[in-house]
């Protein structure tokens, strides 16, 4: 496993001009796939999640002067992440009709990314047809474990909001499995 900087120096490298270009492409393997399996289960395809991790990098990337230090980098890097695929749903959600979540299946399953097996690609499914905050609620929650208190930092909400967009997203998970048997 490669050695990292702490993020307390790369956010000291990443003030340095000289330093700035090494730190942030430090930063970029750090939490390039922890980043990317975030987006992933927000956006589901995997040429897509790239395309919103490069927007991420992107805007971090332009931000870092903006950067003050309240959160941690980790922190950060996850919000821009957030937004960016929140933002890419909404733009995919205006293209795509409601009718599409089947379709949306379907072409997951033809990606060579996807390996799951019946009950991932209903997940999947369910996940498709909530709306993006309760989406990215659940999957920070399911599939990254990331705590209330750490996830409320990162899309800078309350706990108590975050619980109850979990706990509505679980349900209508749940009666959408029900509902198939």
């Amino acid at each position: 496993m490669p050695h990292y900087p702490t993020d307390s120096q790369l956010v000291q490298q990443l003030r340095e001009p000289s330093t700035r270009r090494t730190a942030f492409e430090s930063v970029v393997a750090k939490y390039g796939q922890k980043l990317y399996w975030q987006i992933r289960h927000m956006v589901t395809y995997h040429d897509d999640a790239n395309d919103v991790l490069q927007n991420t990098f992107v805007k971090a990337w332009m931000a870092l002067d903006n950067f003050r230090g309240d959160s941690m980098l980790s922190t950060w890097l996850y919000r821009i992440a957030a937004n960016e695929s929140i933002t890419f749903m909404q733009q995919r959600s205006e293209t795509l009709s409601l009718d599409s979540a089947e379709a949306g299946v379907d072409a997951l399953e033809s990606d060579p990314f996807f390996d799951g097996d019946e009950t991932e690609r209903l997940l999947q499914q369910a996940l498709n047809e909530l709306p993006p905050k309760q989406r990215q609620v659940f999957t920070l929650r399911y599939y990254d474990q990331v705590k209330y208190e750490d996830m409320a930092e990162m899309l800078d909400t309350s706990v108590g909001a975050l619980k109850a967009s979990y706990h509505i997203a679980a349900k209508k998970i749940e009666d959408f499995f029900s509902s198939r048997n």
